[in-house]
């Protein structure tokens, strides 16, 4: 199976205030954890390309891209920090995505893994939140259609409900969006009666899981329910934000996902064979993220 890893010390550059859980050091911890793997050289590694500024203006307003391009350094929400390399960090996460996307199209590889930063999946089309400032999955799906994939299946295993990406899709039959994430918890969104609106009603499936969900909750949701709607929806690839701060040692949710139910999961999202590219969002504990996303790589290879 041909697997490419993405990555940059880009993505470094986007500085975090100490003592925030969206830190450089988680990337550092899943580049450290894969070098010392028998693993990483087996792996095809690709650098991301830099997004345009028209590519973001797919999900997001104008407006906001404006706003961000001027903020310079400081808060664009309570949770959300803008240091001076953010802009250039969050262009090439989302172009990390697109550049996956496009190898995907040309078969050069069948799968990817994007470990990028700043998140994306909680940024609205007008608005950063939620340590997010432009939605990297969001992007990847509508530039996948752009070049030829007509119908994009989004699985989000984040913790954290990803209420930008399902705003974004919400009317869009064309783009399924599929999520499981502790509930009440943050942002509020992703309740059971949230399932899209318009023509795009029946194309958003929200899984809300209580506090102490565990392997046996997610392995019934992404190898009883996934596959049903996969089948039925038939798409032409899968995009994956991967939040593996539904792990049982993650300080900033309660789940109790270990590390097979994670392996389970995947193997759930990677049954039905299609081209399908993950991105990195949450997962805080840092030695939890870098296993993570091992165990994700040995899936997918």
């Amino acid at each position: 199976m041909k697997v490419s890893f993405f990555y940059d010390d880009i993505f470094l550059q986007h500085e975090a205030p100490i003592g925030h859980p969206e830190c450089k050091e988680r990337l550092l911890s899943i580049v450290r954890t894969l070098k010392d793997s028998a693993l990483f050289g087996q792996l095809i590694h690709m650098k991301p390309r830099k997004a345009d500024f028209s590519d973001i203006e797919m999900v997001h307003h104008h407006r906001y891209v404006e706003k961000i391009r001027n903020l310079g350094q400081g808060y664009a929400d309570p949770d959300t920090f803008v240091s001076k390399g953010t802009l250039e960090a969050a262009l090439y996460a989302a172009g990390a995505v697109m550049e996956a996307t496009d190898r995907c199209k040309s078969g050069e590889i069948h799968r990817a893994f994007c470990a990028v930063r700043p998140p994306g999946h909680h940024a609205e089309p007008d608005k950063a939140m939620g340590f997010c400032i432009f939605n990297n999955v969001a992007v990847g799906a509508r530039y996948a259609q752009k070049i030829g994939y007509e119908k994009v299946f989004v699985i989000d295993f984040d913790v954290h409900h990803g209420n930008g990406t399902q705003h974004m899709f919400e009317d869009d039959d064309t783009i399924f969006y599929f999520s499981t994430h502790q509930f009440p918890h943050y942002p509020g969104t992703g309740r059971t009666s949230e399932k899209g609106r318009g023509k795009g009603e029946g194309f958003t499936r929200n899984i809300p899981m209580g506090s102490g969900s565990g392997d046996r909750e997610y392995v019934a949701a992404y190898h009883t329910i996934l596959p049903e709607l996969v089948r039925k929806f038939q798409p032409d690839i899968i995009m994956v934000s991967a939040g593996y701060d539904i792990h049982q040692d993650d300080p900033l949710a309660a789940t109790r996902v270990s590390d097979e139910g994670i392996r389970s999961i995947v193997r759930g999202i990677l049954s039905f064979s299609l081209p399908t590219v993950f991105v990195l969002e949450g997962g805080y504990d840092l030695a939890a993220l870098g296993r993570g996303v091992l165990i994700t790589l040995e899936e997918m290879m």
